[in-house]
């Protein structure tokens, strides 16, 4: 997870005014000045100029730059070098890398990797033993192979909002070394709740709790839950309804001051009491009051509205039954009104899938019905690939370094066949997708390059047969 922060012909003005606009409500990074080498994670530890950062330069040729900015799409050659976006050129320029693997993507779109805001890398699938759910092992395994659906589809980051245990934060670890193959990850560690709260209730199904919950017992308690989360490696802070006003003001004051942004999974008074104690961002399209979307906008409180899981559980099975944390009603109109009055109310909104279960297979659908979903909430093509980009890197407190393909940026890019600008159906057509200056898919495959032989210490005279 080690990066070196290189400006690479960003000056310092520039870099500072980008700072400024991604600083949580503490401000803790106005104490780390552009000099200063960090973690490409909200986190930003100060580090030594290290990186894992892949050698070489990646030039893309002979496409169509769509670059998340708001700009129009236009005719250019993207060149990274090393995990950076090095040059953004005319198409016909001749100044080049030497030595630059060139990709050729005549015909096709270059553009930003799209972000998911709202994973669970680990989630038990069906017909999976209650003891196979709650092993770490198995747990990693999971992730691992939900990875590979993600960066397949396109999607160079996913936030992580519950897994078990060290889970997320050892795959991050792994994606970030470059050691195994899949989209950045962000993780919040376990959600934190109240005894009994959404995650920490009794399923009806396994007679157990999710894995990935962290019962909080007062203030005192879910300020300690927070702590635990952040000494992990923890991204972000999560937390579920229910708690009391007092709880989540100590869940909210603590994550703050960490440096840390919380979102909450909350419903009904609950979100209005979260929105109150200075919560960042609410998850779902839950039944709320106009006077707590109001308070959200007022407040400037973000949302991650995630239609499509509910979606899926109205098609599949007509309702969100068995769940003390869904005591409401609510339907595929009143979740698509949700969105529509946010919006109305000029709540920030992200997109994200929550793709519980095995629902990760059904991937790309899932996250381009979520695009449709907000096309159908009054949002246009062109704004809808903007959040799916720019403003969830935004939310993410990534803005600086994701979301666009601009100089200086880390280069999470992906290159589609056809316009997507133009027909969201060509997004589906994902031929490379780079991620963090590695290439991660060529040709619509995932590519695991062969290993390098190291050679043992006392034979550097022998010749390695390959």
């Amino acid at each position: 997870m080690l990066r070196r922060f290189a400006l690479l012909g960003l000056g310092a003005v520039t870099l500072a005014v980008q700072l400024a606009a991604q600083v949580p409500r503490t401000e803790r990074r106005r104490w780390i000045d552009s000099t200063t080498s960090t973690t490409d994670d909200p986190r930003r530890v100060p580090l030594p100029e290290y990186t894992t950062a892949p050698e070489g330069s990646i030039v893309l040729r002979g496409g169509r730059l769509w670059d998340g900015t708001g700009a129009a799409a236009r005719p250019a050659t993207v060149v990274i070098q090393r995990n950076r976006i090095a040059a953004v050129l005319a198409p016909g320029a001749a100044n080049l890398p030497t030595g630059a693997t060139i990709i050729e993507v005549g015909g096709k779109t270059i553009m930003p990797g799209l972000i998911d805001l709202h994973t669970h890398l680990d989630y038990q699938e069906p017909g999976i033993s209650n003891g196979r759910a709650w092993n770490e092992g198995d747990a990693a395994l999971r992730g691992m192979e939900r990875l590979r659906y993600y960066i397949e589809s396109g999607i160079t980051t996913v936030r992580d909002v519950a897994s078990m245990g060290d889970v997320p934060f050892t795959l991050k670890r792994w994606v970030t070394d470059g050691r195994i193959i899949g989209p950045r990850i962000f993780a919040a560690g376990a959600i934190i709740s109240g005894l009994g709260g959404h995650g920490a209730e009794v399923d009806i199904s396994t007679e157990r709790p999710l894995p990935a919950a962290r019962e909080a017992h007062g203030p005192d308690d879910w300020r300690e839950a927070v702590r635990e989360q952040f000494r992990k490696g923890a991204d972000l802070i999560k937390v579920s309804s229910h708690f009391s006003d007092a709880e989540i003001k100590a869940a909210v004051d603590e994550a703050h001051d960490l440096g840390l942004k919380i979102t909450a999974d909350a419903e009904t008074f609950y979100i209005e009491r979260a929105v109150r104690a200075g919560i960042d961002m609410i998850e779902h399209p839950l039944p709320r009051t106009d006077e707590t979307i109001r308070l959200m906008a007022e407040r400037k409180v973000e949302s991650d509205p995630t239609l499509v899981p509910y979606q899926i559980i109205f098609d599949q099975v007509g309702g969100y039954w068995g769940s003390s944390s869904r005591r409401f009603t609510f339907s595929r109109e009143s979740i698509l009104d949700m969105l529509k009055r946010l919006k109305g109310a000029g709540v920030k909104l992200g997109i994200g899938t929550d793709l519980v279960s095995n629902w990760f297979r059904y991937l790309p659908w899932p996250y381009h019905q979520e695009m449709r979903n907000f096309m159908a909430a009054g949002f246009s093509l062109s704004e809808v690939l903007q959040i799916a980009t720019r403003v969830n890197a935004e939310m993410l407190d990534m803005g600086d370094r994701l979301g666009t393909i601009q100089v200086g940026k880390l280069a999470d890019v992906l290159v589609v066949d056809g316009k997507p600008d133009e027909r969201l159906e060509d997004l589906g057509n994902v031929d490379t997708v780079i991620r963090d200056g590695r290439i991660q898919v060529r040709s619509g495959q995932t590519v695991y390059p062969r290993h390098q032989p190291v050679t043992p210490p006392g034979r550097t005279g022998e010749k390695r047969v390959p």
